[in-house]
């Protein structure tokens, strides 16, 4: 048997903290000696029962790495810029961001994947590759400044003009040779 403040410091709380769910009745077996709680441990800790309300605990819980990818954007391969350099075709993707570079070190492990029929969502790409570690981007820059440098440099995506409805339906006559 344990009082509440050695109780507290097992679990790492505080004793008010214990009296509170002492009062929610969440302490297994847990009795009051006059002024003083008793409460039994197992394997040498209280037994508290999980709360079925209210949010979830945060402070154990432990952020996944931001997951990298890294491809190839076609439409600037070989594309010279107006002030004579290559513009950079490698696309790095981290937290949000997009990054062009023609160089790019990748410190840690990754997978290079294609999938041809399921492109990735946020690029298209069906080459990329993929890593949890932070990507080492060299003389990057941004996908607008590239065509603010040259605005001619990759064509806009044009839909197909609509066929109007001239002509359709309409019986052409054309002379037939006798």
């Amino acid at each position: 048997m344990i009082g509440t403040t050695k109780a507290a410091e097992l679990l790492d709380v505080s004793a008010r903290r214990i009296r509170k769910l002492i009062a929610q009745g969440r302490v297994h077996g847990a009795y009051k000696i006059g002024g003083v709680w008793a409460i039994p441990t197992v394997n040498g800790y209280p037994q508290i029962s999980t709360a079925s309300r209210g949010p979830k605990p945060t402070w154990k819980r432990v952020k996944a790495p931001a997951e990298n990818i890294i491809h190839i954007n076609r439409q600037l391969i070989g594309k010279k810029m107006d002030d004579g350099t290559y513009a950079p075709p490698i696309a790095v993707k981290c937290r949000n961001k997009n990054t062009y570079s023609s160089r790019v070190v990748i410190p840690g492990p990754c997978v290079l994947i294609y999938d041809f029929e399921n492109p990735q969502k946020n690029c298209g790409a069906t080459v990329c590759l993929k890593t949890f570690s932070e990507p080492e981007i060299q003389d990057g820059c941004t996908f607008r400044e590239i065509m603010d440098k040259n605005p001619r440099l990759v064509k806009p995506k044009t839909k197909p003009k609509k066929a109007s409805g001239k002509g359709f339906g309409k019986k052409v006559n054309t002379p037939v040779a006798a």
